[in-house]
């Protein structure tokens, strides 16, 4: 059985009528905005709604090379469902080249510390240089994701890349992004068909077992609280929660 039909229904589209009216009032509030997706499911409802209003947000995901090909096929259905090209940003590759040679093309196994220098070189750099001139970010962050995201606030002051960051989707529920998609039939990473919840990297992503938690398949051998990959993490090294923005 799929992950759309065993998302459970949820009455009405209120849900998402209120993030077709956030995002229009990101685009209204700010030029030069970008959408950095990971092509996951909440991404693609994202997708689905900046596309679908069509908004002057420019989509973009961070290509790091170790992408599982189903993901990659995304970029394709995207493609030839709405006629947009998502703009894929990769990491330099003298960098990884030079990580390789020095630490192994999996050294992200043997330490934490390995592990983020990979994801700072595929995620973290390659992110900064697509935020560059831009004033405004989105992302499809949501609170219950995680148990570093419970403090999700629909926007936020990024103090790395400094720009206004935007979580339209943080205090959506699993059920409600699948019941979007099966409403809109908004294709999405076959992957979440076989236990992926999460997806990020291929060789740092398993599928789940019942009952774990949602991104328990992420950087499996890690403790829980070091699960994040530097995209969303302030300059003293805390999550960004403390920045959220006050108006």
């Amino acid at each position: 059985m799929t992950a759309v039909a065993t998302a459970g229904a949820v009455a009405g589209n209120a849900p998402g009528n209120l993030l077709t009216d956030r995002l229009e009032a990101i685009a209204r509030g700010f030029k030069h905005v970008a959408f950095a997706s990971s092509l996951g499911a909440e991404d693609m409802v994202l997708t689905d709604a900046i596309l679908r209003a069509g908004l002057p947000i420019e989509i973009f995901t961070l290509e790091t090379g170790r992408l599982h090909p189903e993901t990659l096929a995304v970029v394709a259905r995207i493609k030839a469902r709405y006629g947009h090209d998502v703009t894929l940003v990769r990491p330099d590759a003298a960098a990884v080249d030079a990580y390789v040679r020095e630490h192994g093309a999996n050294a992200f196994y043997e330490s934490v510390e390995l592990r983020k220098a990979c994801c700072r070189i595929r995620k973290v750099e390659p992110l900064a240089r697509a935020l560059a001139g831009k004033d405004a970010w989105v992302t499809g962050l949501r609170r219950a994701q995680s148990t570093t995201r419970t403090d999700l606030a629909l926007r936020e002051d990024d103090a790395v890349h400094g720009i206004a960051k935007f979580n339209p989707l943080a205090d959506w529920s699993e059920p409600e992004v699948w019941a979007y998609i099966r409403e809109h039939d908004v294709p999405y990473n076959v992957l979440h068909d076989r236990g992926y919840p999460s997806i990020g990297c291929e060789p740092c992503t398993r599928a789940i077992k019942p009952g774990e938690d949602i991104r328990a398949g992420r950087w499996w051998w890690e403790n829980q609280d070091s699960k994040e990959c530097g995209l969303h993490v302030a300059p003293d090294g805390t999550l960004q929660r403390a920045g959220a923005h006050r108006p």
